[in-house]
């Protein structure tokens, strides 16, 4: 009998976009370059600025490169986790192994997947070091180190980290992360109702709990653009508060973050990011309308219902 894990497995690329054309034609272009992958799989939430029509050329001329693209375009946008419930669920049902999941603005390395690979026999949930593609040393999501409280941002400090090449017990998910198919068979899809924020973050706890194998592969790196100083500083400088001037994606947070720490940390730590949120809004950056938003998100999550943000979409 074969080995699964030595055998060549069928890898799918996951890729979600949402109006971003020119950054969805430069990552399909270096999955091309990619050895080891199937085919790549876009799923468009509804673009407005072409996407979905030249994903349809694309189709309509057949492949003309080693790698097939298959393209979908949704009805309306799910947003992020809406389309990675899709993408991810059309990938087992092709056939998939392996489903490489990433959003439309990274730009993983030539070598990335292939590096990824070498590992698959260690790992069920596993992905790259995510970098600034202005400053390679520079993380976009920053890493915290398994076992404490450090928190890097330095390529050069994630090496001198790794342990045989790698960050155990880390991953940021849903930037060039493979999951294998017999986890996605254990645990299910991505919640897409989440919509966006921490449906990723969700997923990696969820597999934790079920007991996937999770890690960083130091060697492997997806360049991204900069999404700038993740967390604002708050209650002195000694912790942060992930603040941001979209309603549509504070309210995600606050109503999504608030159900991953009650489920999967307990109600302790989900009182304690209320508590955070109420010193954030009322000491920090004063804001009665974001305390507002804050408590209806909230309120809306527990409730379960996840209808609140359609609003912020028309």
């Amino acid at each position: 009998m074969t080995d699964p894990t030595t055998s060549a497995p069928r890898v799918a690329a996951v890729v979600v976009t949402f109006n971003r054309l020119e950054l969805l034609q430069r990552l399909v272009e270096r999955l091309h370059e990619v050895p080891g992958l199937s085919e790549v799989l876009v799923v468009d939430n509804a673009s407005t600025d072409g996407t979905g029509a030249w994903l349809a050329e694309l189709e309509k001329a057949g492949p003309t490169r080693a790698t097939p693209v298959l393209g979908r375009t949704l009805t309306h946008n799910q947003g992020g986790a809406g389309g990675f419930h899709d993408g991810l669920a059309w990938a087992m049902e092709r056939g998939a192994d392996l489903a490489w999941l990433m959003d439309d603005d990274g730009l993983p390395d030539a070598d990335c997947l292939e590096t990824l690979l070498a590992r698959r026999a260690d790992f069920d949930f596993w992905g790259p070091v995510v970098v600034d593609e202005a400053d390679p040393d520079r993380l976009v999501f920053p890493i915290r180190l398994p076992g404490g409280t450090r928190v890097v941002h330095r390529m050069s400090d994630v090496t001198a980290a790794a342990t045989d090449g790698v960050i155990r017990d880390v991953v940021i998910p849903f930037n060039g992360v493979l999951v294998t198919r017999e986890l996605v068979e254990r645990i299910g899809l991505p919640r897409a109702e989440f919509f966006i924020w921490g449906d990723d973050h969700e997923y990696r706890l969820r597999a934790e709990r079920a007991g996937g194998r999770v890690a960083t592969v130091v060697g492997a790196r997806v360049h991204h653009p900069s999404v700038g100083e993740l967390g604002t500083p708050m209650m002195f400088g000694r912790t942060t508060y992930n603040h941001s001037p979209s309603d549509l994606k504070h309210y995600c947070m606050a109503r999504n973050n608030l159900l991953n720490l009650r489920e999967y940390r307990g109600w302790p730590h989900a009182l304690a990011f209320v508590a955070k949120t109420l010193w954030f809004y009322t000491i920090t950056r004063r804001s009665v309308a974001r305390l507002r938003l804050s408590a209806t998100a909230m309120v809306a999550g527990l409730r379960g219902d996840f209808t609140g943000h359609e609003r912020f979409l028309r």
